[in-house]
């Protein structure tokens, strides 16, 4: 492991967010439960499309255009804009994995400094960590909104090392996405990936430094105690 690891940089929607509850404001609109996660990778792939062409849009920007697609198949039409606000709405309301606040905690005791980097807003990483205790806990959020384009693109990472005033080789990603695992070792990030389900990474991404199965298994892992 890096002994230089300073910064320890965490995606945040699935990472630390539990999205299992956007299922239920779905079925709250009168769309099937299912329709989440399409939606949720369908924005993923829209934004990505959008960096891959060299522009940008915001995450509640694209989410909600995706809604105007999908929800009008499922027989929504009528209250179709007050359903797609109801859906993104769920967004702020989003809680942590339980593993995320002891995780986080014993990694600050570690010595480590700790930031977000999401494809979402830093609006709603607050809304995620103040609840639960430890947004104090984070010197940043960094959002992609300010940076030249979302992750996976290298810009989205070298913005946070700029960021932080640390070089990219004394940082580490931590998320459950291995495409992120894949863009922010391209930059010169460090990585872990929290495998929660016990899934086969792809071998077409670059593998990850560390797979731990919950966030509080990572401080071990990085050679610190597991709970402090």
């Amino acid at each position: 492991m890096n002994s230089a690891l300073a910064v320890i940089v965490f995606d945040v929607n699935e990472t630390l967010s539990d999205m299992s509850p956007m299922a239920e404001r779905f079925t709250e609109v009168g769309a099937p439960a299912h329709l989440a996660k399409l939606w949720f990778a369908t924005l993923l792939r829209d934004g990505f499309a959008l960096a891959a062409a060299g522009s940008n849009a915001t995450f509640a920007e694209i989410g909600a255009e995706v809604l105007r697609g999908l929800l009008p198949g499922a027989g929504i039409q009528a209250d179709l804009e007050p359903a797609v606000k109801r859906i993104l709405a769920g967004m702020r309301e989003l809680r942590p994995h339980p593993d995320v606040a002891p995780g986080v905690r014993s990694l600050r005791t570690a010595g480590y400094r700790l930031v977000t980097l999401t494809n979402g807003s830093a609006e709603v990483a607050e809304k995620l960590l103040a609840p639960a205790g430890i947004l104090d806990q984070f010197e940043r959020l960094l959002s992609v909104e300010d940076a030249p384009a979302w992750k996976p693109d290298r810009a989205a990472y070298r913005y946070a090392a700029d960021a932080c005033a640390t070089d990219p080789g004394e940082m580490m990603l931590v998320a459950v996405h291995p495409w992120d695992i894949h863009g922010a070792a391209q930059a010169g990030l460090g990585t872990a990936w929290i495998n929660r389900t016990g899934a086969k990474y792809p071998t077409y991404f670059a593998a990850p430094d560390v797979t731990v199965a919950s966030l509080t298994e990572l401080p071990e892992a990085l050679g610190a105690p597991a709970d402090r």
